[in-house]
Parts: C-alpha cells; structure tokens; sequence
C-alpha cells in the first residue's frame, strides 16, 4: 500500500496543469535585486513542459552564458480548488517538493524594464528541476522548514519558510480566487536571498534540510543540427 500511495504521490507531478511561481515572497530577497517588498504576491506561470526530475541536467539556452538559481519550497496540490478561504486552504494540499525556479536573468531584466511578461526568463526547457513530491506527514511545519542551495560544494542561498512574507493558507486562497487550481499543480512560494548565476559544467546540490536534498548538472542547450 506504501508503494502505491508513493507511486501515486509522484504522479501528481505529472498530471499537473500549471505551475504558479511567486515572485519577492522573502523580504531579503526582493532587496537584494532592488525590488520594493510587495503589498500582494506577484504571480508569474511557469508550463510543465519546463520541470526537469533530479539528476538531470539544466540547460543553458544561446547565447546565455548563465541561469540565476532560485531555491524553493513548492506546494503540490492535492484537489481542484477555487474560492478557497485560508481557513480550509491547507486541505488543499497534497505534499511538497523542492524545487528550482531557473532564471535567464539578463532576459527578464529586459522584459521588466520594458513591461513584458517573464515567460521567456522562467519558462523555457529544464527552468524548474524538481524533487520527488514528500508525503505531508513528513512535513508537519511547512512554515518552518531550512532550505539550501550549493554550487559546487559552496552554499549560495540558505533561508527559513517562516520568512515568507504571505504564508502557504494566504497564497492558496489569493491564488485560487483568481484561477482554479487543479490536482497536481504546482505553486513556487519563492526563495531566500542568495540568488546568482550558475554556468556550463557546474554542479548544483539544494535540498530541504532533513528531508530531502536534489542534484543537477548545468550544460549548454545544443540544438540539434539540420540537412
């Protein structure tokens, strides 16, 4: 029965239909890239296309010579929500997850400044490497949870979930009164400060602390040749 329980945890991932990222949700964080602290969340979305299983290998699209790295808590959603009060919201909730929010930084710092969408920033091809989906009974504090993110053997991001400015009841409800969330979509709840560029041949390792912890390479995108 474990089993299958696991099995159907993982394939919440796959049935998915969306995945909402939240932009400045750690005070440091929305600092450190000059950006003011937020009176809502800032929600961006990210399509399914772009999640890459641990131990893969991120790829770095031309002429990019590097991606920002984004730790994050992900909040797997177990059954169709809409209109849900923060109340009930955490009965949403179907497990959690690790993941990454990849980032062609120098691409979205074009789009914001010219008032575009972050789509082509944050959505291509391996920009959200994810874990495998931790049942909620591993995790009874969702609001207090370590994560951290190395490249190469050095720690670059490292910060507490207490730190998020709207907590995991608020962004379900805010979330789902704009648009209905379906069993196995994702939202991103945003990452401590640290964020920076990663490149071509290195490594990066992140993880929960306690629960669970991911690795991926980084390479060049190679396109495939024609004729």
């Amino acid at each position: 029965m474990a089993t299958a329980a696991s099995s159907g945890l993982q394939n919440l991932l796959k049935v998915g239909t969306k995945i909402i990222g939240v932009g400045r949700n750690y005070a440091a964080h929305a600092k450190e890239l000059g950006n003011a602290v937020p009176k809502e969340p800032v929600l961006f979305l990210k399509p399914t296309s772009s999640y890459l299983p641990n131990g893969g290998t991120i790829q770095i699209p031309h002429p990019l010579n590097s991606l920002d790295h984004e730790v994050e808590l992900a909040v797997v959603i177990g059954k169709k929500a809409r209109d849900v009060p923060e109340k009930t919201a955490m009965d949403f909730v179907g497990g959690y997850a690790l993941a990454l929010d990849m980032t062609a930084r120098e691409i979205q710092s074009v789009a914001k400044s010219s008032g575009l969408p972050w789509t082509v920033a944050k959505g291509q091809d391996t920009f959200t490497p994810i874990s495998s989906v931790l049942p909620l009974s591993t995790v009874p504090d969702p609001d207090n949870l370590e994560l951290w993110l190395k490249v190469d053997g050095e720690t670059r991001q490292k910060g507490s979930t207490k730190d998020m400015i709207f907590k995991i009841p608020y962004l379900i409800s805010h979330i789902s009164s704009i648009m209905t969330l379906f069993e196995g979509d994702v939202i991103l709840t945003g990452t401590p400060q640290g964020v920076g560029p990663v490149k071509v041949d290195q490594k990066i390792t992140a993880g929960i602390t306690g629960l669970l912890d991911v690795y991926f390479n980084v390479e060049k995108h190679q396109k495939p040749r024609t004729g």
